[in-house]
């Protein structure tokens, strides 16, 4: 019995490992790659360990596009939107978790099924709404839509709903507190663990986004990385530097790896405590 247990912790353990290092290499070989130039990558056999020529092709990604204007609009982007959605999807979660309203079943179902429509099949009346804002080319198209988002509300909700007991808050409005108060003084504290893990999970969506920026922004000065990539790529069939793209796409992931490894631990946490509460 204790051999078949050790053997199938081995083998658990075996098969771990070869996952993890599947979906950790091509992240690995892309930093590699970023130190050689475009003759080295495409020779035969490719190379996979790192080079010398790290500073050029950061000198040629300078010279080529505006990659730190780039990354501090995808940083300020992310963050903005961030901010905004932990907010407001907070408060919708406690008001659906704790308020109980005439309809407010049917509202947060009707909230829901919203997930079940793909985004890209509402993009034109999107879009339409966004020009009549008179947000094209303007940062506010990438921050405040979707601040409000179903997922995050439904997150919230169900955390409230198993952490913030109702007799604390009935005994704050016995002690003479408001209901904003209430909020951001006594609920707002216990879900620290949602705002992490929902935080980093929103993060990552806004810094990836390639649609909206690519729908919306006109001037180069806006531009936010996805966009910078697609720029270094240029005209395909002239040709372009991998080598400085690939020091491009590294330096745009970097922020995404040092951002998780700071908050890993409360992400793991925020993300088991989601789960077991849910």
């Amino acid at each position: 019995m204790q051999k078949t247990n050790r053997f199938n912790r081995v083998l658990l353990y075996t098969i771990v490992s070869l996952g993890a290092l599947l979906i950790l290499f091509p992240i690995y070989w892309m930093f590699a790659l970023a130190t050689h130039t475009t003759s080295d990558i495409f020779s035969f056999p490719p190379p996979v360990w790192f080079g010398t020529f790290l500073i050029t092709n950061i000198h040629g990604l300078l010279g080529s596009v505006s990659f730190l204007r780039h990354m501090w609009n995808s940083v300020y982007v992310a963050a903005a939107h961030v901010a905004l959605v932990l907010l407001f999807t907070s408060m919708g979660g406690y008001a659906f978790a704790m308020y109980r309203f005439p309809g407010h079943r049917w509202l947060f179902a009707l909230c829901l099924s919203t997930l079940m429509i793909p985004w890209i099949a509402n993009i034109i009346p999107w879009f339409i709404i966004i020009r009549e804002l008179g947000w094209i080319d303007n940062h506010l198209a990438l921050i405040v839509p979707n601040a409000a988002n179903a997922f995050g509300i439904f997150w919230m909700r169900q955390y409230v709903q198993s952490s913030v007991p109702r007799d604390l808050l009935d005994q704050a409005r016995v002690d003479g507190c408001h209901e904003w108060l209430i909020y951001f003084r006594v609920v707002a504290p216990t879900l620290t663990p949602a705002f992490s893990a929902l935080g980093i999970f929103m993060f990552v969506l806004s810094w990836n986004n390639f649609i909206v920026p690519l729908v919306v922004l006109r001037s180069d000065r806006l531009y936010t990385l996805p966009l910078t990539l697609v720029q270094l790529m240029g005209d395909p069939l002239r040709g372009y530097d991998v080598g400085v793209l690939m020091t491009a796409a590294s330096l745009a992931v970097l922020p995404i790896i040092v951002l998780f490894l700071f908050l890993s631990r409360r992400f793991i946490s925020g993300l088991m405590a989601g789960a077991i509460k849910g």
